[in-house]
């Protein structure tokens, strides 16, 4: 049965609605944080695994007030092994992100991210036991080629085009992680002690870099709105997680998945009008091709044969959890 808030003569909002708006809020709140962490590698010229590792701290910075806060929503192992990991490929997503935010269009980088959910159906089967059909596989080649037409191999993006690739896939990762570690913590306990290992991570990597004479401009000759960026990041960035957590605690994450892709929609927005950038026809091609297949996905694994497989994968999976 939904629940509803209680609070007299207030207007009752079912659970399941309440957490859409929240994901709905959080996928437009997510590319304003990227956009700030785009004007400091393209005006400050800071290096992507600076402004990773600063935007980690700021997130980190913003997460404990929300934990406290939240305190309640704690539950769980908050260090452990498999919380690292979810860390580690954090670091690896939002650094690959970042540093593509740096060299080319900030809804470019993210409709190439958008393979995620693809490559998330793609594993499923050989690493957590999921039964996946020829249709979705089919779905999920096709999303690819839509990929394809929106990197054009050979054209202006070149090399980095692997950029958001890796994102998605670290990302794709990190998600079967997480469905291990959610069985025994919450998503809050796991968001706020992946950011902790990620910024443990990220900072040993900034000393090695330092190590081998890697030139970067350092985090003490950053201007005061620099700053304010950093923190702008790191706060949306935060805000945006903690309504995600939210949004799952209320809603299946079924039914929440196609939101995500409201995401290109701020994304397109805060490129055009921070930095005058708007995707060309193709690009809007191959995002089509890709959103396209993503739902399409979404669409066969809610059917009630398919979701009866899933949901066996899954308990099957639970044999060889990390902890």
């Amino acid at each position: 049965m939904t629940t509803q808030s209680q609070q007299p003569g207030m207007l009752r909002i079912p659970d399941n609605v309440l957490g859409m708006i929240l994901m709905v809020v959080a996928m437009l709140l997510l590319p304003v944080g990227d956009t700030f962490a785009k004007l400091l590698t393209d005006r400050l010229h800071l290096h992507p695994v600076v402004v990773t590792f600063a935007r980690l701290l700021a997130q980190g910075l913003f997460l404990i007030p929300a934990a406290l806060l939240l305190r309640h929503r704690l539950r769980g192992p908050m260090l452990s092994p498999v919380v690292a990991l979810s860390g580690g490929l954090i670091m690896v997503t939002l650094t690959s992100l970042i540093w593509a935010f740096s060299v080319m269009p900030i809804a470019t980088a993210i409709a190439i991210f958008f393979v995620e959910p693809l490559i998330l159906t793609a594993l499923v089967g050989p690493l957590l036991g999921e039964t996946v059909g020829p249709r979705r596989l089919i779905a999920v080649a096709v999303g690819l080629v839509g990929a394809l037409i929106v990197i054009r191999p050979g054209g202006a993006l070149g090399p980095a085009a692997a950029l958001p690739l890796l994102a998605a896939f670290a990302y794709a990762l990190n998600m079967i992680v997480l469905r291990r570690a959610s069985a025994l913590r919450s998503g809050l306990t796991i968001q706020c002690g992946a950011t902790f290992y990620a910024c443990i991570g990220m900072a040993t990597l900034l000393v090695a870099l330092r190590g081998f004479g890697a030139d970067q401009p350092a985090l003490d000759q950053v201007p005061a709105w620099g700053w304010a960026a950093i923190l702008a990041a790191g706060a949306f960035a935060a805000c945006s997680f903690v309504l995600i957590a939210e949004a799952f605690r209320r809603v299946e994450a079924g039914t929440l998945a196609p939101f995500q892709y409201l995401e290109i929609i701020g994304a397109t927005a805060a490129g055009y009008i921070v930095f005058g950038d708007f995707p060309d026809l193709w690009t809007w091609v191959g995002v089509a091709i890709i959103l396209g297949s993503g739902l399409y996905v979404f669409w066969r694994e809610r059917l009630p044969a398919n979701r009866e497989a899933v949901v066996a994968g899954r308990r099957k999976s639970r044999r060889f959890r990390l902890r």
